[in-house]
C-alpha cells in the first residue's frame, strides 16, 4: 500500500491560489483514476481536478469556500502501488453555470434577551447539530436550555427535559408565534467573486450618474417592422442591439469613454476596439460576457452574437475570452428595469450604460399630451477620468442616435 498525493495545480496566469467550490469525494471514500475529485475557482471560471490514480481518499485539504495554494496538497488518496505526488495537468475550465451546494451546518435560533438564567447572549450555544434541529422543530431557544453534556454542551435529552417542564415559548393570542430563527450561509464561488469584485468598482472608483430620458417610439415602431420581416435564422431584435450601435456611434466622438484605467499605474488606455460587456444574469449569479469588436458587427450581427453569448454563459459552456476584456458594459434588467437605477461599473473600465423599463407615459408636444414610450438610461462614469460635462454630453448623443433611429445605420 502507499500514499499518493495530488498537489494544486497551476491554473495559469499568475493566479497564486484558487478557491475550493467543490468537493465530488469525502474521507473514506473510493475513487478511479480521470475520477473528478474537486473543482476549484479562479476569476470566473472553475478547474476541474481528476485523480490521476485509483484507490481510497484518506485527507481532504480543506472547505468549501477556503482558498488553496498552487501546489500545496489537496488530496491525500491510498493507492496499492508506491507512494508519489502529482499535480494534475489533464484539467478542464468551464464559466461557473450552476450554483455550488453547500451544506452549511444547522444554525441555532437566536431570540430576544433570555431570562437571567440562560446563558449569555453573545455566546452560542454548544450543541449538535442534530440537536439544533429538534430544538427547532419544538420552538425551542438553546440558550434558555441547561446543558448537562461535557462543557455544557446540550443535548436531546436536556432539550426533552426544558420541554417537559412545560417551558416551551408561548404562542400569541391570535395563533400566530414568533419565527427567531436565523441562517448562515457562506459566500463562495462565483458569489463571492461578485462580492469582491463590487467593493473593488465601489471602494476605488468614485461614481457619477446621470439619468436622462428618451423617448422609444420611433425606435419601437422600427423594431418592430424589422422582427416582422427579418430573415429565417435571424435573432429577434430587442433594444440592445440598438443601443449597442448607438453605443459605438457616441463613442467615435468621444473616445475618452472606451478606455480602461490603470489607477495604481495611473495609466489611462483608450481603445479603438469596441468589446461591450453585456450584464447577464446567470443560475450562479451576475456574469458579464463580451461581444469583441462590435465596431465592426451590423445591427442582426450584435444581436446574434448577444444572444450566443447569453446561452453559452447561462449553460456554463462560456470561455474565459469570452467573459473578459470588455472595454465599456451594458447593464439591463429588462421588463424589471425600474425607472432608476445606478449601475457600478466593470472595473478597470471607465463608463456603464445602464437601462431602464420602456413605460407608456403622457408627454406634452406643445399643444397636448400624448401617449409616447419613454425609457430612462441610468449611466454611471469614472469621475476622476470623465466631467460631468462630458458624461452628460456623450448620453445626450446616445439620446438623439436612440430618438433619431435613422441616424444609426447612416456610416461616416
Amino acid at each position: 500500500m502507499g500514499e499518493f498525493i495530488i498537489k494544486m495545480p497551476d491554473v495559469g496566469e499568475g493566479v497564486a491560489e484558487a478557491e475550493l467550490v467543490e468537493w465530488h469525494v469525502k474521507a473514506g471514500d473510493p475513487v478511479r483514476e480521470d475520477m473528478v475529485i474537486a473543482a476549484v475557482m479562479t476569476d470566473k471560471a472553475t478547474v476541474e481536478i481528476p485523480s490521476p490514480v485509483s484507490g481510497t481518499v484518506i485527507w481532504l485539504a480543506g472547505e468549501i469556500g477556503d482558498r488553496i495554494a498552487v501546489k500545496a496538497p489537496l488530496v491525500r488518496i491510498e493507492t496499492a502501488g508506491d507512494a508519489g505526488e502529482a499535480s494534475p495537468v489533464q484539467i478542464s475550465q468551464a464559466p461557473v453555470a450552476e450554483p455550488v451546494k453547500v451544506e452549511a451546518a444547522q444554525p441555532a435560533p437566536v431570540a430576544p434577551p433570555a431570562p437571567a438564567h440562560a446563558l449569555p447572549p453573545a455566546e452560542r450555544p454548544l450543541a449538535a447539530p442534530s440537536v439544533r434541529l429538534f430544538a427547532k422543530e419544538n420552538g425551542v431557544d438553546l440558550r434558555q436550555v441547561q446543558g448537562t453534556g461535557p462543557a455544557g454542551r446540550i443535548l436531546r435529552e436536556d432539550v426533552e427535559q426544558f420541554l417537559s417542564q412545560g417551558a416551551a415559548p408561548a404562542t400569541a393570542k391570535n395563533g400566530l408565534a414568533r419565527k427567531t430563527a436565523t441562517e448562515e450561509i457562506k459566500l463562495t464561488g462565483l458569489r463571492r467573486r461578485i462580492a469582491e469584485k463590487m467593493v473593488l468598482s465601489t471602494s476605488r472608483i468614485p461614481h457619477i450618474t446621470y439619468v436622462e430620458e428618451v423617448d422609444m417610439t420611433a425606435l419601437e415602431e422600427l423594431r418592430a417592422t424589422m422582427n416582422s420581416d427579418r430573415r429565417e435564422g435571424h435573432s429577434k431584435l430587442t433594444v440592445l442591439p440598438f443601443l449597442m450601435r448607438a453605443l459605438i456611434k457616441a463613442i467615435s466622438q468621444q473616445p475618452e469613454v472606451n478606455a480602461t484605467f490603470d489607477d495604481d499605474a495611473g495609466i489611462i488606455t483608450r481603445h479603438s476596439a469596441v468589446h461591450i460587456g453585456i450584464a447577464t444574469q446567470t443560475p450562479a449569479g451576475l456574469t458579464v460576457p463580451v461581444v469583441r469588436h462590435a465596431e465592426a458587427r451590423g445591427i442582426w450581427d450584435c444581436a446574434a452574437e448577444m444572444v450566443r453569448l447569453a446561452e453559452a454563459a447561462r449553460s456554463g459552456t462560456a470561455t474565459r475570452d469570452e467573459l473578459s476584456g470588455s472595454t465599456i458594459t451594458i447593464s439591463s434588467l429588462g421588463a424589471l428595469g425600474g425607472i432608476v437605477s445606478t449601475p457600478v461599473i466593470n472595473h478597470p473600465e471607465v463608463a456603464i450604460i445602464g437601462v431602464n423599463k420602456i413605460a407608456t407615459r403622457p408627454v406634452w408636444d406643445g399643444t397636448q399630451f400624448v401617449p409616447r414610450k419613454m425609457m430612462n438610461l441610468s449611466s454611471s462614469f469614472d469621475h476622476r477620468i470623465i466631467d460631468g460635462w462630458d458624461a452628460a454630453t456623450f448620453v445626450q448623443r446616445i439620446r438623439t442616435l436612440l430618438e433619431t433611429p435613422a441616424l444609426i445605420f447612416i456610416e461616416g
